[in-house]
């Protein structure tokens, strides 16, 4: 096995430096060798066919150990991480620090790799940790409001005679004119005075006209080949119409629920606002449970893992020269990382892995969130090779879920505030397939050379993205057993929604 030595340049960046002997890269070199006789054509021989001394003759020994130390690489990297007991969460860089001398059989090669690392840290004792949450407020208005949003949604648009107001439903044709030219238009647009979804401006140029009439105000266009540019908006208010609600009665509620009273759709309604107060103390908890075990922690962030997230985000955006935004997606980087190693902590320590059931429910219910069949969206993120990345969140999920069910979560009253259904998990025996998965560490990834052997590491880093995906079996096995499940994850998936949605 070949000598490593390992370095910490920093809590998160290390260094391996790898001293392999001709021995060691016997079995490298004799690949190299078939691999260039098939690809050189020499007289007398045919591809394939060409003996070592000749190639050594004709290409040259140096050329041959080149080439055995680009397929290498990665092995050799490989099998210092795991010598250094090092986890590497980035791109490494390989170095061929010196080449071993074809002349001389004792003549070693030497390999310098720098990696970012998972830093160590001391996961903090969670068992009984007291957080303090704000109290469930269950009271008439919230349950009015419930009721008032049911209402709205079987309410009907009648057309008034009057001046437009926050709240109404107005139809608009729109014009817009970059220095005196149209450059774009629509009709019959239906908008809400007051969603703030159309041009800046609009709701202020709507309010106070009636139907018929028009204004000119200017905006920002929001796309198009003028996007960005100041453009004069020519608005002509076609109809003003007002949400007529349904009487909150017996009739209502059997028209809008299974109940057949209103007094049955209000008791209804106050369980769904206590169970969604109840959430929202469940996602307090949680922000606080992580916050406090990083804080405690001290867990070191990658500057350059960091830099990497930030600006692929704002690159995402199109915002790379937004200084102020820049800090602030920085700073919530940093937390991301750091909440992802105390999550990857605590799976180690509850020694945590998902059960088929929990992953069959995660790619059904991500597949109604992009209205697609279990089966498109698995083939999806296979082609996106995401499967390691959706295992990793579901187990994460779970990990910070048992967590957390160890805490003593009280309100500002110091009342023990019940959290069994926030922090649930499945208890089933765990499916082999998910299991096994779980416990396989995502590859390394390859490095990325700076050595002349750079192109073929590149084509190992390529190859390691793809090792990234080891789990598919077991991911596929869980898309195939969420379409079985179809039914049980759609009602799930609705009280999920539903919670979700009073506790807004």
């Amino acid at each position: 096995m070949p000598k490593t030595t390992a370095e910490k340049l920093t809590p998160t960046r290390a260094k391996l430096s790898v001293e392999v002997t001709l021995d060691e890269l016997e079995p490298y070199l004799k690949q190299a060798y078939k691999t260039i006789s098939e690809q050189v054509s020499i007289p007398g021989f045919r591809k394939g066919k060409v003996p070592a001394q000749i190639i050594d003759q004709r290409v040259g020994r140096e050329a041959v150990i080149q080439e055995a130390v680009n397929h290498s690489l990665d092995d050799f990297y490989q099998a210092a991480l795991a010598e250094a007991d090092e986890r590497p969460m980035g791109r490494p860089t390989a170095d061929v620090a010196n080449w071993p001398d074809a002349k001389d059989p004792k003549s070693t090669l030497g390999l310098v790799f720098e990696v970012e690392v998972r830093p160590e840290f001391s996961l903090p004792d969670y068992d009984g940790i007291t957080l303090t949450v704000d109290n469930a407020e269950v009271d008439a208005a919230a349950v009015e409001a419930e009721l008032t949003k049911l209402r709205e949604r079987f309410g009907t648009l009648v057309t008034v005679d009057r001046p437009a107001k926050t709240g109404d439903f107005v139809e608009l044709d729109l014009v817009a004119s970059v220095d005196g030219e149209e450059v774009d238009q629509a009709s019959g647009v239906s908008y809400e005075v007051g969603a703030g979804n159309l041009l800046e401006g609009t709701d202020e140029a709507v309010e106070t006209l009636t139907a018929g009439e028009s204004t000119t105000f200017t905006s920002q266009l929001l796309g198009g080949e003028h996007e960005g540019r100041d453009a004069e908006v020519s608005l002509t208010l076609t109809a003003v119409k007002e949400r007529e609600l349904p009487e909150a009665d017996d009739e209502f509620a059997q028209l809008a629920s299974e109940f057949d009273t209103i007094a049955e759709l209000r008791e209804s309604l106050e369980e769904q606002v206590a169970r969604a107060s109840v959430f929202a103390q469940g996602q307090q908890a949680r922000d606080l449970f992580t916050e406090t075990l990083i804080e405690q922690a001290g867990i070191p962030v990658s500057e350059e893992l960091v830099e990497e997230e930030v600006h692929r985000h704002l690159e995402g955006e199109g915002r790379l020269e937004d200084d102020e935004h820049r800090a602030e997606v920085r700073v919530s980087s940093e937390k991301q990382i750091q909440l992802q190693l105390l999550l990857d902590a605590i799976v180690e320590a509850e020694e945590v892995t998902p059960t088929q059931n929990e992953l069959s429910q995660y790619i059904f219910q991500s597949a109604q969130q992009y209205g697609m069949e279990p089966t498109q969206f698995l083939q999806a993120i296979s082609q996106g090779n995401q499967m390691g990345v959706i295992l990793g969140e579901v187990t994460r999920n779970k990990a910070l879920a048992i967590a957390l069910a160890k805490a003593n979560v009280v309100d500002q009253n110091g009342k023990a505030v019940d959290l069994s259904e926030f922090t649930a998990v499945d208890t089933e025996t765990e499916d082999e397939g998910a299991a096994d998965a779980a416990e396989e560490a995502p590859a390394a990834e390859k490095p990325a050379k700076k050595s002349p052997a750079k192109k073929a590491a590149a084509k190992k880093a390529d190859a390691a993205d793809d090792a990234e995906v080891s789990d598919e079996e077991a991911a596929k096995k869980a898309a195939r057993s969420a379409a079985a499940k179809k039914a049980a994850a759609t009602r799930a998936a609705k009280k999920a929604a539903a919670e979700a949605e009073a506790a807004e």
